[in-house]
């Protein structure tokens, strides 16, 4: 793990690509293992519940249910939550308004909490962690006056779940700590969570709703955080930020029917991500390897001529997310979503023929 301060023409990697761009326009028809949002949602009964909401829309957003709704499903007083048009906004919030002097993200990692401290006037240095290393944390490369860290766990695109002791010793008096937990709840237990953890100094969590529900078209995530920085994220928001339909959602999401539901999916997830990573593994004589242990909805793979593979694997119908928009990784990544065992074998016999093809 290293420290590397961008540097003006260091634009490298598009920090605003997403994986979206993958299945946009022509890509539409395509079978998507870009987006990491779990297919087959949201449910029906979530529809359903959303829909109800639609009687209200003459009526202000009135967010107070949702927001006790999250309190208690973490066991942590109102005061402490902050409902977000999904963890997106959060990322502007925290770059907009704490006073920040020395900002460190450690990557690779979702790269919109560095976009929007840059678009803030931010000079962000990155703590870059190593593929020889399995991208693992080590708490003691941070510099130590860094006065705000963003840290995502599991992380995304490496799937690596850290300890969350680990991420506990990145603490300091007069530090921010964001941990980003957007894929938390696709962890079975959500073990390493520091969501609901009050003891740690300067700990800011984020959770996304979007991923495990499928509500990537709604915007609905939430903050966990000290009251007093609650507040100053509140300050910077603008009136009515969540929507009648999304504070439903919110509602509905942490209810224990719903957290029921995503610790089976959980489950699901892993053993479908087992299933896949087997069968990449089937790879490695045509160099491939797999970022592990993978822990998150998605897994990361280093492949030669990996953009070629990903061009080949569009023409075979499938979408895959390219890895070299996120700092610490370059043209050799690619970044897969877990799908059910059908789609992944049907995927798999197409990297296999892609692969195939890009060696001609």
């Amino acid at each position: 793990m290293h420290l590397h301060t961008p540097t003006e023409g260091d634009g490298a990697h598009d920090l605003r690509h997403h994986g979206d761009a993958e299945v946009r326009d022509e890509g539409s028809a395509l079978t998507d293992l870009a987006v990491n949002v779990r297919a087959d949602t949201p449910p029906a009964w979530l529809r359903e519940r959303i829909a109800e909401s639609l009687g209200g829309l003459a009526a202000y957003p009135d967010g107070r249910a949702a927001r006790a709704a999250v309190a208690q499903r973490h066991a942590l007083p109102v005061e402490r939550v902050l409902l977000t048009a999904g963890a997106a906004e959060a990322f502007v919030l925290l770059a907009r308004a704490l006073k920040v002097r020395r900002p460190v993200v450690v990557h690779p990692q979702f790269t919109e909490p560095e976009a929007a401290l840059r678009d803030a006037g931010h000079t962000v240095d990155r703590a870059l962690l190593r593929e020889e290393d399995g991208f693992r944390l080590d708490p003691g490369a941070v510099p130590e006056d860094a006065d705000l860290v963003v840290i995502g766990n599991p992380t995304n695109p490496t799937s690596i779940l850290h300890p969350a002791a680990s991420i506990a010793e990145l603490a300091r008096p007069g530090r921010t700590l964001v941990v980003d937990e957007a894929f938390m709840d696709a962890v079975p237990g959500e073990r390493e969570a520091l969501a609901g953890r009050t003891d740690v100094p300067g700990l800011v969590v984020l959770r996304s709703l979007t991923k495990t529900w499928g509500l990537a078209g709604l915007r609905i995530g939430y903050v966990l955080a000290a009251p007093e920085t609650i507040a100053e994220l509140e300050r910077a928001q603008p009136l009515w930020p969540v929507s009648t339909p999304a504070l439903a959602a919110a509602e509905a999401c942490v209810s224990p029917r719903a957290l029921a539901e995503a610790a089976h999916a959980a489950h699901r997830v892993a053993a479908d991500r087992a299933h896949l990573v087997a069968g990449l593994r089937e790879f490695a004589s045509d160099g491939l390897r797999v970022a592990e242990p993978a822990e998150g909805p998605f897994v990361l793979v280093r492949l030669p001529r990996a953009a070629a593979v990903r061009g080949h694997l569009r023409g075979l119908g499938f979408a895959v997310r390219r890895g070299d928009t996120f700092p610490g990784l370059g043209e050799e990544w690619l970044r897969l979503a877990v799908r059910d065992r059908a789609t992944v074998n049907r995927f798999l016999q197409a990297l296999d023929r892609a692969v195939t093809l890009a060696d001609r």
